[in-house]
């Protein structure tokens, strides 16, 4: 009769006899087991918290604004009724919204294109400077650091219609003043500005990281082909090594200038009557102003739904024109 199968012992280790003892599989198998079990637990122990408050403070907010979207509820009230679809047939019907809509269109179209060329251009400047770069840096830098409603209280000084600054020069270089903030055709426009004034620090620092990256070979490379002229230079090896760049800073300004909200509601509260309104005003003042909860939140599905569209879409756009072999 053979020997009993031990259970102690290293496995395979020599018995006495000079048999091998062997522990079954199942058995041998389980310290891995428990150790990829006190991995795992110990993995899920540190990504509890952020997998929590990712959920508490995004997934469960979206989620809540979707079911709201698709209620009548008044913000303070104590009943709701479900109205299906009903809010978003009102917003689509609404002449409110789609002027908001428009203007936040337009507003985008102008502050991305105005923030990647003078954001650009300013990196340049600094680049081929010699001295005082730091200095110019930080100075273009701060108002994407300043509290936004605090500049917008200073712009509103400077474009006042009778004491601002702007007025008072133009009018004494004899050109036309107006009242920027208060004129349909002038209000969006000069909101424009202040948002390519606010984005462009952070466009410039961007910028200024991806031209220290590209290597001075390729400029020489470039003066032995024939590119002797800045503009060659530029058009040959600044402008396509900096395509990663370019694409996050319009991804980036898109979805800034699509949060805009601070400037619309300290100068110009979305007017004169519809004229500077935009996307994120129209969701507060539904919301909070007039409590028509359900409309808000109605606004603020659409409003997601366009922010994570155009990215999407610009992010595969751009990506296939700024990888270079």
């Amino acid at each position: 009769m053979s020997e009993p199968l031990a259970l102690t012992g290293a496995p395979n280790e020599p018995s006495a006899t000079g048999s091998v003892r062997t522990l079954p599989p199942s058995l041998a198998a389980a310290p891995a087991r428990r150790r990829a079990f006190t991995e795992a637990l110990a993995a899920w122990a540190l990504a509890g918290p952020a997998v929590f408050f990712l959920l508490a403070l995004f997934f469960l907010p979206v989620i809540g604004v979707f079911v709201i979207a698709i209620t009548d509820w008044q913000f303070g009230g104590l009943t709701l009724s479900f109205v299906g679809l009903a809010n978003f047939r009102e917003i689509f019907a609404d002449d409110g919204f789609r002027a908001s809509l428009v203007n936040t269109i337009v507003y985008v179209l102008i502050v991305v294109p105005g923030t990647l060329v003078f954001g650009l251009l300013i990196a340049l400047l600094i680049e081929s400077g010699k001295s005082c770069r730091s200095f110019y840096r930080a100075i273009h830098f701060l108002p994407f650091m300043a509290t936004l409603t605090a500049m917008a209280v200073a712009w509103e000084a400077l474009l006042h219609p009778t004491i601002g600054l702007v007025n008072q020069t133009l009018a004494a270089m004899g050109l036309p003043t107006a009242n920027w903030l208060r004129d349909e055709n002038t209000a969006l426009p000069v909101l424009a500005v202040i948002g390519i004034w606010q984005n462009l620090g952070y466009a410039m620092v961007l910028f200024l990281a991806g031209l220290k990256s590209i290597p001075q070979d390729l400029y020489d490379a470039a003066d032995i082909d024939g590119a002797d002229l800045w503009l060659d230079r530029l058009r040959t090896v600044t402008l396509p090594l900096l395509g990663p760049v370019s694409m996050f800073v319009v991804i980036v300004v898109a979805l800034r200038a699509f949060e805009s909200f601070d400037t619309v509601k300290v100068l110009t509260q979305g007017g004169p009557g519809h004229a500077s309104e935009m996307l994120l005003y129209t969701l507060y003042r539904e919301s909070f102003e007039y409590l028509r909860t359900g409309y808000g939140a109605a606004v603020a599905v659409v409003f997601l739904a366009i922010v994570v569209t155009l990215t999407l879409v610009q992010a595969r756009l751009m990506d296939r024109k700024v990888h270079y072999q």
